[in-house]
């Protein structure tokens, strides 16, 4: 009986141990797969979190290149905007360059010609004036005088008539300058010049020939025409408008160092001048050109 009894302790021991190691081996097994979870989480976390660093350092980069895209679009704008500017201004400096001297021209054209044998209190005939009253018949000559004494009164009847043709012809082409057909002319500026070489009216015929190329953005033949009238008429009061644009056409010409001197000369010899006064703007505009 006493060894039945030992021999089932013995077996219940024996079931006890195995069962104990039975537990502690699953223990450990669920520990070691614990770890081994753990571990992968971790490691997806941190990838997780490498994505989300490249994510972001990508969306930076993108935000930098557009930061960087639209610094540079905004110099270009800001570029665009000082040369429409400049534009501006240079049209409006143009405009009232040409306007003074059309308006100039209207109220002293009649004075040019009346150096030519007209009265001095009336303006010359114009293509489109309305006749004047004629002048009573000169008093015949003497019998004595004879044939001697129409000779004169002939030829001032021919220079009358020349300088009224000459008078059509330069209203004629002034009428097409300042309806702007720059063509129409440049072409009967340069007809009047050739067909009377002796009119008071030269100087001017070459200024607004000058004038006519200018407005054309033909700069070469307009400065040649304006520097003519400067060489050849200086005592003509267009002389310094003339010189005015002989700088303008430099400029325009790319040849700043001699515009700028050109200009300067302007402001030294015509101070007080529209010319000079236009001379200076032109010169300070260039020099805020320089600076930028």
């Amino acid at each position: 009986m006493k060894k039945r009894l030992a021999i089932s302790f013995t077996a219940r021991m024996g079931m006890a141990g195995a069962f104990a190691s039975a537990m502690l081996f699953g223990m450990s097994a669920h520990a070691q797969d614990s770890r081994l979870s753990l571990a992968d989480r971790v490691s997806r976390l941190e990838q997780q979190a490498q994505n989300q660093n490249q994510g972001g350092t990508t969306l930076v980069n993108q935000v930098q290149a557009l930061q960087s895209q639209v610094a540079q679009m905004q110099g270009q704008i800001e570029e665009l905007q000082h040369q429409l500017q400049e534009a501006n201004d240079k049209n409006k400096v143009q405009a009232t360059d040409f306007d003074s001297r059309l308006s100039h021209l209207e109220s002293g054209a009649g004075a040019a010609t009346a150096n030519q044998g007209n009265t001095p209190n009336n303006a010359p005939p114009t293509a489109n004036a309305a006749p004047t009253t004629p002048p009573a018949a000169p008093t015949p000559p003497p019998a004595a005088a004879g044939k001697a004494g129409a000779a004169p009164a002939a030829g001032k009847a021919g220079a009358a008539a020349n300088n009224a043709t000459a008078q059509a012809a330069y209203d004629d082409a002034f009428k097409s300058l300042r309806a702007g057909d720059y063509v129409k002319s440049s072409r009967d500026f340069r007809n009047f010049i050739q067909q009377y070489p002796d009119s008071s009216l030269l100087p001017n015929a070459f200024y607004w020939l000058g004038e006519s190329y200018y407005a054309t953005s033909n700069y070469q033949v307009a400065m040649e025409a304006f520097q003519h009238l400067v060489s050849q008429f200086p005592q003509s009061e267009k002389v310094p408008d003339a010189m005015l644009k002989v700088g303008y056409s430099q400029i325009e010409l790319k040849q700043l160092d001699a515009g700028k001197t050109t200009l300067k000369n302007v402001s030294a010899k015509y101070p007080g001048t529209k010319a000079a006064s236009l001379a200076q703007e032109r010169l300070r505009r260039l020099q805020a050109q320089s600076a930028n």
